[in-house]
């Protein structure tokens, strides 16, 4: 037991590494994020394994050793619980007097008539009983122990869940754009994460969803000149195998229960729906592009990239401003988080090879424009409020900012175990509470020869803390007299 709590302890403070770094599995864009900010720290936590903590192999030997210890400590205290649950209450102490709550009273009752009465009371409370002479040996709590087999037992079954869990579950990030559909494919992700024993062919469930409306709260803290969200509303419609789209609200803290299948409301933003057409007025480009907030008032940040349909690839990086104003400075900023008719976004116009025929891949969210010509810098970035249409540079087409939607950011997260983790806990805390508040006490009732009559002895014994022991002897003792028909004030004298 004593190795158990050391490795408990060790898990523990294992643990802590993944809640100050970003994790892969629950969130890659952080790691991304902090390899860009650092990436000599990043080589050496990397190195350790601390952006995949619960995953590397230190923590699994840990979380293994734990659970190999927890076994060796419930099976053999089971069996030794199963031969006391079996065993005869122990014979009676031949000093009592030397025992918690003693007390001894004289009563005019026969000595078989006592005991009778002492069987019959001590049965009533819950103890189990068993006669040797003039005498009854009695106990009870067993629910004591087998509330702490429970309590392990059930670490034991959590431990297992989350194994089993981490092996064949999965979590998956996608940012859904309005009106936008996604089907739980591999391919539909932006970034995923699963367990060794996943096979994504297999282990998805069929569904869809797609983003139907969002709808944002915010109020305004005049002292601090903020702000703050107060509500997020996401209308989801969702479709399973065989089945018609329904709608459900998505919320932050509530999310969507599809299968075994959680998805969660991670974040929200903007994304400006932008045409770009070609010196004819044929469309070559066309869709609703995802800018990333920057503050608390979504002034966000964004790349639009045409590869083809113009005389040169083109790419642009913009900035959206929801609510614009100028400061002094004359930069733009954005007052508020809601969508007005002050909307602006702002592109600084870059003409060249955006890197997409190499097959290395490139982040849908920068530009490098190191191979690049400008066609519009900052001095004179286009800037379109909606509905508006401005020429393209170098007379390579017009560009048009149709109008803004919403996007979110989705969390789908996939473990098959979740429930049996959930009653595990359950148990382990029902268990740790029997054992904590059932106690586990011994009483004797002794019946002796007295002057006229019968001398009677009462004494209780318990394991571990039960500072309520002396004042259950009493009690035995006040009912003992009333099942004799006599009162302990009265016929009986009782000294402690």
């Amino acid at each position: 037991m004593r190795t158990a709590l050391v490795l408990l302890l060790l898990l523990a403070l294992a643990a802590v590494p993944g809640s100050l770094v970003p994790q892969r599995s629950s969130d890659p864009n952080g790691v991304l994020q902090y390899q860009a900010r650092d990436p000599e720290g990043f080589k050496i936590l990397d190195a350790l394994g601390l952006f995949s903590t619960f995953s590397s192999p230190w923590f699994s030997a840990i979380y293994l050793l734990l659970f190999i210890s927890l076994i060796g400590c419930v099976i053999p205290r089971s069996k030794h619980h199963f031969d006391a649950l079996r065993a005869r209450p122990p014979k009676t102490p031949a000093r009592l007097s030397r025992l918690v709550g003693y007390t001894s009273a004289e009563s005019a009752v026969d000595a078989e008539t006592a005991v009778l009465a002492a069987r019959k009371v001590l049965k009533s409370q819950g103890y189990r009983v068993e006669r040797y002479g003039d005498s009854i040996s009695a106990e009870r709590g067993y629910l004591r122990e087998t509330g702490n087999l429970v309590f392990h037992t059930a670490l034991i079954g959590v431990l297992a869940g989350v194994a089993i869990g981490g092996g064949f579950g999965y979590t998956g990030q996608r940012l859904l754009v309005e009106g936008e559909p996604f089907a739980n494919v591999l391919a539909d992700y932006d970034s995923f994460s699963s367990g060794p024993w996943v096979d994504s062919d297999t282990a998805l469930e069929p569904f869809g969803l797609r983003l139907d409306g969002f709808d944002s709260s915010y109020e305004f803290d005049q002292n601090a000149g903020t702000w703050h969200p107060t509500d997020f509303d996401a209308t989801m419609g969702v479709r399973e195998r065989g089945g018609e789209w329904r709608t459900e609200t998505l919320k932050v803290n509530s999310p969507l229960e599809i299968g075994d299948t959680q998805v969660y409301l991670l974040a929200n933003g903007y994304a400006p729906i932008v045409t770009v057409r070609d010196p004819d007025g044929d469309v070559v480009f066309q869709q609703a592009v995802p800018f990333l907030a920057t503050d608390g008032n979504l002034t966000s940040g964004g790349v639009i990239k045409v590869p083809d349909g113009l005389s040169d690839q083109l790419g642009m990086r913009g900035f959206f401003y929801p609510d614009a104003i100028a400061l002094d400075s004359g930069a733009l900023t954005s007052f508020s988080p809601n969508i007005t008719e002050n909307a602006v976004l702002t592109l600084l116009v870059y003409r060249g090879d955006l890197g997409l025929a190499d097959g290395s891949g490139a982040n849908v969210y920068t530009l490098d424009t190191e191979n690049m010509e400008e066609l519009a810098g900052r001095e004179d970035a286009l800037a379109l409020q909606i509905g508006d249409t401005l020429d393209l540079p170098d007379g390579m087409g017009t560009i048009e900012l149709d109008g803004v939607a919403n996007y979110v950011g989705l969390d789908i997260h996939h473990d098959p175990a979740q429930a049996w983790v959930l009653g595990f806990a359950l148990a382990a805390v029902g268990g740790l509470l029997t054992s904590l508040f059932i106690p586990r006490r011994r009483m004797w009732v002794k019946v002796l020869p007295g002057g006229g009559g019968t001398r009677l002895e009462y004494a209780g014994l318990a394991r571990g803390e039960d500072p309520g022991l002396a004042a259950a002897v009493t009690d035995l003792a006040r009912s003992h007299a009333e099942a004799l028909g006599t009162t302990p004030n009265h016929e009986h004298r009782m000294t402690t």
